[in-house]
C-alpha cells in the first residue's frame, strides 16, 4: 500500500472501527444485569473528564495525532451520553409511553419530555466542548460532536415521523415505554431532506479532504469526521431500507433475548399526518 492511499485509508478504517466498537461496547454494558450500572458509569464518566482533558490539550495542536486524539475523545464524550441514556440514568422527566390518542404537537412534546434531560445534557458537554477548542486551530473534537448530535436528533425525528426499521430490541426494558413514540413506515418527509443534505456535507468534507496535503492534519481531520458523517448517512439508510442493522452488534447483545417491547404498526407510506405537518409547518 503506498503512503497516500495508507494516509487516507488509516483515518477511514480508525474512524469505522471506533464507531462500530464504541456502539458495541455501549450496547454490551447496556445489557448487563442493573446492578452493574453503576460500574458503568463510574468508568464511563472517568473516561469521559479524560476526554475533555485530552480536548483541552489537542486543541492547540495541528498533527494528525493531534486529530486522532480529538476525534477519539470527543466520542468519548458521546458514549458517557449514550450509556447515561440507554441505562436510563439520564432521560427525562416524562418515563412513561404516550398518551393513547396523542398526535401533531401534543405526541411532539410528550416525546420530548421522555429525553430532554438527555439533550440538555448533551447541549452542556457540547458548549464545554466548544468553549475548550475556541479559537484553536484544532477543531476536529468539536466538529466530531457536532456531527454526532445533528445526524442523531435527525434519526431521532425521522423514528418519530416513522421509517421501516425502528430496531427496538436496541431498547432495554426500562426504556420500552419510548417505543411508543416511534412509528414504523416506509417513508416520511424529512427523511430525503435528511440524507440529502448530509450527504452534501458529506461530499465536501472528502473532497476538501483530498485536496489538503496528504497526510496533514487538516485531511486526517477531516476524512476522520467525512467517515463518521458517511456511517451516521447509513443509519440513516437502515432505517428505511429492508435490513436488519443490529447484526452488526450481535456480540454485543448477546444477554438480551431480542423480544420487542412493543408491536409495530402495520407497514405504510401514509400522506403528510398531524406529525409531520408540525415538523414541516416553517
Amino acid at each position: 500500500m503506498s503512503t497516500p492511499l495508507l494516509n487516507v485509508a488509516l483515518p477511514v478504517l480508525f474512524a469505522v472501527f471506533v464507531w462500530w466498537f464504541s456502539t458495541g461496547i455501549v450496547l454490551l454494558l447496556d445489557g448487563l444485569p442493573r446492578t452493574t450500572f453503576r460500574w458503568s458509569h463510574l468508568l464511563s464518566t472517568l473516561l469521559g473528564l479524560g476526554a475533555f482533558v485530552g480536548l483541552a490539550h489537542t486543541a492547540p495542536q495541528t498533527t494528525p495525532a493531534g486529530a486522532f486524539c480529538a476525534f477519539t475523545c470527543a466520542l468519548l464524550v458521546w458514549g458517557w451520553h449514550e450509556l447515561s441514556f440507554l441505562t436510563g440514568w439520564v432521560t427525562g422527566p416524562r418515563q412513561h409511553a404516550a398518551d393513547p390518542g396523542a398526535q401533531g404537537w401534543q405526541r411532539f412534546v410528550q416525546a420530548v419530555q421522555a429525553i430532554l434531560w438527555h439533550e440538555l445534557a448533551i447541549l452542556a458537554s457540547g458548549l464545554m466542548i466548544v468553549a475548550i477548542t475556541w479559537g484553536a486551530p484544532n477543531q476536529i473534537g468539536t466538529q466530531t460532536f457536532a456531527v454526532l448530535w445533528v445526524m442523531r436528533i435527525s434519526a431521532k425525528l425521522n423514528v418519530f415521523l416513522g421509517v421501516r426499521n425502528l430496531s427496538i430490541e436496541l431498547l432495554p426494558p426500562h426504556l420500552a415505554y419510548l417505543a411508543s413514540f416511534f412509528r414504523k413506515r416506509a417513508m416520511n418527509l424529512l427523511f430525503p431532506l435528511s440524507v440529502s443534505a448530509s450527504t452534501v456535507v458529506a461530499v465536501w468534507m472528502v473532497n476538501e479532504a483530498l485536496g489538503s496535503p496528504a497526510g496533514s492534519a487538516r485531511a486526517t481531520g477531516l476524512l476522520l469526521v467525512a467517515t463518521l458523517l458517511v456511517l451516521a448517512i447509513l443509519e440513516h439508510w437502515l432505517l428505511v431500507l429492508p435490513l436488519q442493522a443490529t447484526a452488526l452488534w450481535q456480540w454485543a447483545m448477546r444477554n438480551r433475548d431480542g423480544a420487542a417491547p412493543v408491536a409495530p404498526e402495520p407497514l405504510s407510506i401514509a400522506p403528510m399526518d398531524a406529525d409531520e405537518k408540525l415538523l414541516h409547518a416553517r
